[in-house]
């Protein structure tokens, strides 16, 4: 897959050093900038550090990216493992050369990394440097902002448009991770698709505090990739330039409105518009996606069987298939719809029999993929299982009301009934 990329790093108009690094690695294909922070230039010594280490450690796990099948998804688990190992020794160096040098302590940057292999990405990140998608005329924020204002917007303790005039103004750019300042970091990773017509924005804060989406997708869609990153520059520093600046931009040429990106698309907002992944950001929609298989459907197959035991659930992407209960039909389902989420939970046995009224496809996400994201991802798990719990109260409601009503019609004696014993005692 054929990969245009430039990239460029400014002062800023507020600051006198330049503490941003940026890396390109063009036969890797390993794209990274880092943002550094920590007095007497220490922050500048961090992120230099940061992305030398981490082009130096995929460097020599080589052979995983040589070995990188797209079909296994134990191959997809290497690579991100080999990234995650990458900035966990940035971090080790970072942290010992500030013990080492008692005028860098404390010392750290932020670090977003983007590896293309074949038709995929893969991204590792830490801090509050940024990496957008621009997919067709959509752009996506693909990284998560390890800061306080997030923490607290995503918490619901407040609107991230009222920040600036709350009492957590002056910690709008604290962090709740950083590479270096301790000895060990959590780090997030991600794969997904990547098809002809993406295009990828890395940044330091410095840039996007000044981007809306308009600009992004204005600008990441420019022929010549070598004029972006000026021009992205220029904006920041003409609308106030207060931080350094950092744009490292990844276009990959073609047709971004071919099936592939709209069939890609639409998958996502499908799953992001059923319930149990109601809320989800694109970039947990792309975790949950990639941790589903595609099963394809013809009229009579049957998806699951009532009374066998089951560790999946399914989303219908389209096509329908009908449920039944001991042979009586109960309700067809169509796209969006989802069936057999309590076996994400616990391995019982089916309540229902789901058969294929037509041809279609569906994803199915199984109870070790749900658990592991469970175990890895703390704030997509709050959602995921708050959704659960709010699909099964439902369900639950809808049971309690169909035994009431099912209850009143029995215990109900019909009129002829009653005139029958009337007559009889007559």
């Amino acid at each position: 897959m054929e990969i245009k990329y430039w990239a460029g790093t400014d002062v800023g108009r507020k600051r006198s050093d330049n503490e941003d690094n940026f890396l390109i690695d063009q036969n890797l294909r390993l794209f990274v900038v880092a943002d550094g922070m920590g007095g007497h230039a220490s922050g500048e010594v961090a992120s230099a550090l940061a992305v030398h280490t981490v082009r130096e450690v995929v460097a020599a796990g080589r052979d995983v990216l040589d070995r990188f099948d797209a079909t296994d998804p134990r191959s997809h688990i290497e690579v991100c493992t080999l990234l995650e190992h990458a900035i966990h020794v940035a971090c080790e160096r970072i942290y010992e050369k500030s013990q080492r040098e008692p005028e860098k302590r404390g010392m750290g940057t932020t670090l977003v990394v983007l590896l293309i292999l074949a038709d995929r990405g893969f991204i590792a990140y830490v801090g509050d440097s940024r990496i957008y998608l621009l997919r067709g005329d959509l752009v996506y924020q693909l990284t998560e902002d390890h800061s306080l204002m997030n923490e607290l917007v995503r918490q619901g303790k407040i609107r991230a448009d009222e920040f600036d005039d709350s009492p957590y103004a002056n910690l709008k750019h604290a962090m709740t991770r950083a590479v270096g300042v301790h000895a060990t970091v959590d780090v997030d990773t991600l794969d997904f698709d990547v098809i002809p017509g993406d295009a990828f924005l890395l940044c330091s804060d410095g840039l996007y505090e000044y981007l809306d989406d308009n600009d992004i997708r204005t600008l990441l869609a420019l022929p010549n990739v070598e004029e972006v990153p000026g021009r992205l520059i220029d904006i920041a520093n003409t609308r106030g330039g207060k931080d350094n600046i950092t744009a490292l931009v990844v276009q990959v040429p073609g047709d971004g409105s071919g099936d592939r990106a709209a069939e890609l698309n639409h998958v996502l907002e499908l799953l992001r518009g059923t319930p149990v992944f109601d809320g989800l950001t694109y970039r947990q929609a792309v975790r949950i996606l990639h941790a589903t298989r595609q099963v394809v459907f013809e009229p009579g197959d049957e998806l699951c069987v009532e009374g066998t035991p089951g560790d999946e659930m399914f989303v219908i992407v389209d096509g329908r298939i009908e449920l039944t209960k001991e042979g009586a039909p109960i309700t067809e389902m169509g796209p969006g719809d989802h069936l057999g989420e309590m076996a994400l939970i616990e391995q019982v046995p089916r309540s229902a029999t789901a058969r294929a009224l037509e041809s279609g496809r569906a994803l199915t996400l199984s109870r070790p993929q749900f658990h592991e994201i469970l175990r890895k991802e703390a704030p997509l798990a709050v959602k995921l299982l708050w959704n659960l719990l709010r699909v099964l109260g439902t369900r639950l409601r809808k049971t309690t009301a169909d035994l009431s009503e099912a209850r009143r019609e029995i215990v109900e004696i019909p009129d002829e009934l009653v005139e029958e014993a009337d007559g009889a005692e007559a």
